[in-house]
C-alpha cells in the first residue's frame, strides 16, 4: 500500500492514561545526538563522532489556549506520565480511500516552566508550559518503533535496541 501523509485530523493528551488536558497544539522533543570532535593522529582532520544512544537534553512544549487548572498540576515537581493520542490521516494511493493512522506517544517528563499567557478581552491567553523528557516511545498503530529511556540506557528505534550490547557490557 503507497501512503500520502496527509494530516493531523485531531489529538488528546492524557496523564497516566485517564486524564486529559484541553491543548492548543503540543511541541514535540527535538532528538539531537551527543556528538564528540575526533581529532588526532591517523586522521587529516577533524569530524564529530556520534555517540551511540545517547542523547541531548529533550523539551516537550504543551501550548494551551487558556490558563487551566490543568497547567498548574502539571507544575508539580514529580514525574508527570503523559500519553499523546493523534490520529492522522493518510491517503492509500492504490485502494483511493482516507485512512486513518493511530501515533501514541508516551512521555515522562518533569516541569521546566509555565509561562501563564495574557489576559485580554475574547481572545485565547496562549499560555504554555515546558517539561523535561527522560522517556519517550512512540507507537504506530500499535507496534513501538521508538524508545528512548535516558536513565535505563534504552535507544530503540525500529525494532532494534542500540544500547541492549553497551548495558551488557556495563553489567545491566
Amino acid at each position: 500500500m503507497a501512503r500520502i501523509n496527509e494530516a493531523v485530523i485531531n489529538f488528546h493528551v492524557y496523564e497516566n492514561a485517564t486524564e486529559y488536558y484541553g491543548m492548543a497544539e503540543v511541541g514535540l522533543p527535538e532528538i539531537s545526538s551527543i556528538v564528540n570532535a575526533v581529532q588526532g593522529a591517523g586522521i587529516s582532520g577533524t569530524y564529530e563522532s556520534v555517540v551511540l544512544g545517547h542523547v541531548e537534553a529533550m523539551t516537550l512544549t504543551l501550548n494551551f489556549r487558556t490558563l487551566l487548572r490543568d497547567a498548574y498540576k502539571l507544575m508539580e515537581p514529580r514525574n508527570h506520565q503523559l500519553d499523546l493520542r493523534v490520529a492522522q490521516q493518510d491517503e492509500d494511493t492504490v485502494a483511493g480511500r482516507g485512512v486513518v493512522t493511530a501515533f501514541k506517544h508516551v512521555f515522562v517528563c518533569k516541569p521546566k516552566k509555565l509561562n501563564p499567557g495574557a489576559v485580554k478581552p475574547a481572545a485565547p491567553a496562549d499560555a504554555s508550559g515546558e517539561y523535561g523528557v527522560t522517556y519517550w516511545a512512540t507507537f504506530i498503530n500499535g507496534l513501538k518503533t521508538l524508545e528512548i529511556d535516558i536513565l535505563n540506557f534504552i535507544f530503540f528505534v525500529n525494532g532494534v535496541d542500540y544500547l541492549a550490547q553497551v548495558r551488557a557490557a556495563l553489567g545491566k
